[in-house]
Formats: C-alpha cells, structure tokens, sequence
C-alpha cells in the first residue's frame, strides 16, 4: 500500500512533476487504484449563496466589489431557496452541496445565523454539506460543525513565494490560520489551487508541497485552472495548457495519495478524452451543474453523458465518512 508522507521535499516534488508525462499518468494511476475505487467519482454542486461584493482584490475574480466585471450583487439567499438548489443537485447525481457567499471573512451576525440554518437544513437531505466563507475563527469553525458542515473549502491559490502577486488583502498565512481552524473543529478540509495566476512551474510545486506536508492532507484538494473574467487583472493571462493540468493532477495524486483530487474551474473547455486524461492520471471528484459560482461550467447532462462514455460511477455521500468509521471499529475490536 502506498505510504503517505507529509515530509516531502520541493526537490522531491519537482522531480514527479518533471517526469515524462505518460510514465507520470501511469504512477499516478497505480497509486489512484491502490487508495480509490477507480472510476468512482465524487460529484459535488456549488451554489452561490452571496454574490459580488467582496472586499479583497484577488486578481482573478468577478466578485472582487473594486473591479468593474459587470457582476450584479446579490445579497444572501433565503434559505428555502438554497434547500431548493439543493435538492436539484441531489437530484442530478450530486452527493456533495456546497455553498460559496462573498466574504472576506466570516463575522458572527444574523448573516451567519442564517447559513447555520442552511448548512442543518441541507445536511437533512442526506448531503455532504461544503462552505466557502472566506477566512474563519475557531469558535465560528466550531459552531459550523455542530450545524453539521461535512466540509469547508478555502484554497491557498498558489505558493507563498507568488501570493502576493495575487492577493494583498489577506496573507498566506491567513488562509493556513483558517484550514487550521477548520482541522480543529473536525471538519473535512477542501484545499486547493488555481493554475494560470501567472505563476511558473517553481510555484505549482511550491503550492503542493505546501498541501502535501500539511499535518494532514486535505480530504479534498481542488485543481482550478483560471477562467480569465474581462475586468479582472488577469483578464488578459494565457489558456493553460491541457498537459499542464494533467501534469497538476498526477502530482498531487502521488504525493496526497488518499485525497480526492478534483476538477473544478476550467472543466469547460476540456472535452471528454481530456477530461478522462484527467480521470487516469487522478482526479476522482468533479463540480457539476451549470455554474461555479460565477462562472460557466458543464451541466450535469453532460456530465451524464460522460459518465457513460468513460465507464464512470457517482460516489455516494459520506462514503468516506463511513470506510473511517468502519475502520476505526475494526481497530477498537482488534
């Protein structure tokens, strides 16, 4: 069974990521199909529960209030609502819900109050409940895991070294703070990055070697590539190329072995074969429905439709969840 480590070298890293790219599929494959079910994907939803607004300036986003991008602000949903979306997602295959607001930073408010309500409302449909929230407390983490929040997303975006290229109003070491926080409180942690920043190879390994020697990897590690949003900084970057993301993928597979590695923003432009190029070097987890937040993504027919072709199958809710408990059950009885 593969080892899981949390004290990789960057050299160590780099060395994987360089390798040649189908001999790097082929390991990735092999550690994938000794820690997962191969061919079971994870299929989650993603709501945008608060729209625009927000007061950081990170480069690539539409919901930034100081970048004129044309986005119309909404304010938070009703949670009725949100309980609708939610069942739509469930009913299109999804086993996780996540709901996104455009926050800096979570302040204990009636706001907040009312995304309790949603998270305890949701996790009653028999859902992975997800949020992202921006930046957390500990005692806000706490109160999140007892309304019953399964996950919080909160991603590093790319390596310290290239951050505040990015970002200016919030620190790398904020958004550690926050996964921290989410750790203690017992809730399953959601981190990733976004490929496309700008940034070069130097800094995409840095980003997984920040992940991969965390205390403990993120259950789930999401690999975004920059959907470029006119009125934004980084509305002019370059496409990212196919190889490039596939390259992302096999990586973390080896080095976070039993993480879900997810496909998430720029899913749109791949087509099938790519995305199945994704599904062997890796990636087990996928958002689905028409919007990441803000931005266009495949519809869960399409999805459906894939799932056919590549001999895919859903993963069901809390399944992990549920492998922990057993194993921890067969540890007590030993």
């Amino acid at each position: 069974m593969t080892e899981i480590r949390h004290n990789w070298t960057k050299e160590e890293i780099r060395a994987i990521y360089e390798r040649p790219l189908l001999s790097l599929m082929l390991e990735a494959a092999n550690v994938h199909n000794e820690n997962h079910v191969f061919g079971e994907v994870q299929i989650s939803s993603l709501l945008s529960i608060k729209t625009g607004g927000c007061s950081e300036d990170c480069s690539y986003c539409p919901q930034a209030a100081r970048y004129n991008t044309g986005l119309t602000v909404q304010a938070l949903m009703k949670t009725g609502d949100v309980v609708q979306a939610a069942q739509n997602a469930k009913s299109g295959g999804a086993s996780r819900f996540c709901m996104g607001a455009a926050w800096r930073e979570v302040r204990d408010n009636r706001d907040f109050d009312r995304v309790l309500e949603m998270v305890k409302a949701v996790n009653a449909l028999d859902l992975e409940v997800c949020c992202t929230l921006g930046m957390l407390t500990e005692y806000q983490a706490e109160r999140l895991a007892e309304a019953g929040l399964y996950a919080y997303n909160h991603n590093i975006d790319t390596s310290k070294e290239h951050y505040g290229e990015v970002i200016t109003t919030r620190t790398y070491d904020d958004r550690l703070k926050t996964l921290s926080n989410v750790r203690e409180a017992g809730i399953s942690v959601c981190s990733g990055g976004i490929i496309g920043l700008g940034e070069n190879e130097e800094d995409r390994i840095g980003m997984l070697l920040t992940l991969a020697t965390l205390p403990q990897h993120p259950e789930s590690v999401p690999i975004n590539t920059l959907v470029p949003v006119a009125g934004t900084p980084l509305a002019g970057n370059s496409k990212v190329q196919f190889d490039e993301l596939v390259r992302m993928v096999a990586t973390a597979r080896i080095v976070m072995p039993k993480s879900a590695v997810r496909l998430s923003a720029g899913r749109l432009d791949l087509s099938v074969a790519e995305q199945g190029m994704c599904f062997m070097a890796g990636a087990n987890s996928i958002f689905a429905g028409d919007k990441l937040l803000t931005t266009a993504n495949p519809e869960f027919n399409a999805d459906k439709e894939m799932f056919q072709v590549l001999g895919l199958v859903p993963k069901a809710a809390f399944a992990d969840a549920k492998h922990k408990k057993q194993q921890q059950l067969q540890h007590e009885q030993a």
